[in-house]
């Protein structure tokens, strides 16, 4: 264990050629709203805008020494973060990397990784799924006899994160009472936790996975890394279908009460208020520390790090983001109406609306019916409660509908 400490310290140190320690800030709205010091260590402001910048760097450090200038060749597959990460370590090294992306990766991504790479990368699509990009990419590595780098699953990557912890340590100069961490495939949990198991062994922690992506969840559960049957992939950074078996190893010891879930569409408004009250962009997986803040009990007088793992967030998503909030705030929700096809009834439906609800969306879904027609509603309002007496109002005025906002089957095909 003083091994793994020490060598931390030195991962931390080398780091220093790349960027200073990332932010560790205390947040005022926070911490008035659960009347505790939430601080939030800032990994967001990586030079590539997440922690994985630095399990990256460590590999390759080991494989190549501190000093620029490399023969060597790394592998990845990615299409996100680890990418970006493996990309800048690859060109401050001077080593050649081949990054793996699924034909599916927005370009956004695609770009932002050849600039961090330069001539140093070359960016290979293929795969429609990530498994198929993560098979041609191991395949590629074999064949090249080069280096692959993964994404959580190694030491020296398990390491590089630990660094996270050995900062955010340093820079509150005292040990929290709770650290909170996000959850994909276990690198950066897995190594905060060993880290202050050593450093600060009176700190607590809680783990924040993504509903649709609980992978430690599920493995704390069967006492093993399993496979998950399917995952949401909303959250992209933290949707991981199986976590590593060597961070597993170092999170065997916790409990399912310590893994906390949470849901999709609530993380959508986490992202929201902390952009719109702090000025603080997050992607999905960089706000699951803050989103289950809620869910952890009563946090009066004490002291919490929420590790902000993330903020690639790419704005073309900002209009999805905000539906799914209001969705879960209960502000906006869609009905499929049967309008009578007679003069009037569009009338008498409006005068059912309230003061602040408001049309988003009016579409007849079926255009050729005699008696009656078919039609998607979508609704806005500031009150869930005004919601709930339109829902009333139409009950008693004899329209028929189908509230579909929470039916993810017709809510994909009709929304």
């Amino acid at each position: 264990m003083e091994n793994f400490v020490a060598s931390v310290r030195q991962a931390e140190a080398a780091l220093r050629d790349l960027f200073e320690p990332t932010p560790l800030q205390r947040n005022d709205h926070l911490s008035a709203k659960y009347g505790a010091d939430i601080w939030l260590k800032r990994e967001d402001l990586t030079p590539v805008r997440s922690y994985k910048l630095r399990g990256a760097f460590n590999a390759m450090r080991k494989l190549v020494g501190s000093k620029p200038g490399s023969n060597a060749h790394f592998v990845c597959a990615s299409a996100g973060n680890h990418a970006q990460g493996v990309a800048f370590a690859c060109r401050h090294f001077g080593a050649k990397g081949t990054i793996f992306m699924p034909v599916t990766t927005p370009k956004q991504k695609i770009d932002k990784t050849q600039i961090f790479g330069g001539d140093a990368v070359e960016i290979v699509l293929t795969g429609d799924y990530f498994d198929q990009t993560l098979a041609a990419s191991q395949a590629f590595a074999r064949e090249q006899e080069a280096q692959f780098l993964s994404p959580f699953d190694a030491p020296d990557i398990i390491e590089g994160q630990a660094t996270v912890g050995l900062e955010m340590l340093e820079q509150l100069g005292q040990s929290p009472d709770l650290v909170v961490l996000p959850v994909g495939g276990g690198g950066l949990s897995a190594g905060v936790t060993r880290y202050l198991r050593e450093t600060a062994s009176e700190s607590l922690f809680a783990f924040a996975e993504p509903l649709g992506g609980a992978s430690l969840q599920a493995a704390l559960q069967a006492g093993a890394p399993v496979a998950l049957p399917a995952i949401d992939s909303f959250v992209d950074g933290a949707a991981v279908a199986r976590i590593g078996a060597l961070p597993f190893e170092n999170l065997s010891r916790f409990e399912v009460s310590d893994v906390h879930l949470a849901p999709e569409d609530r993380i959508c408004r986490t992202m929201l208020e902390m952009l719109n009250t702090e000025g603080i962009v997050l992607e999905p997986a960089g706000a699951l520390a803050i989103d289950v803040l809620p869910d952890l009990g009563d946090l009066t007088g004490k002291t919490v790090v929420c590790v902000c793992s993330g903020g690639n967030f790419d704005f073309e998503r900002l209009p999805e983001v905000k539906e799914r909030a209001q969705r879960f705030a209960g502000v906006k929700k869609y009905f499929v109406l049967r309008m009578p096809q007679r003069p009037g009834a569009l009338r008498d439906f409006l005068q059912l609306l309230g003061p602040d609800d408001d049309i988003s969306r009016f579409e007849y879904l079926k255009k050729s019916a005699r008696n009656f027609g078919s039609v998607l509603i979508g609704i806005e309002t500031t009150d869930p409660a005004s919601l709930t007496r339109l829902a009333e109002r139409l009950d008693q005025s004899g329209f028929a509908y189908r509230d579909i906002t929470g039916d993810e089957i017709l809510s994909e095909l009709l929304v």
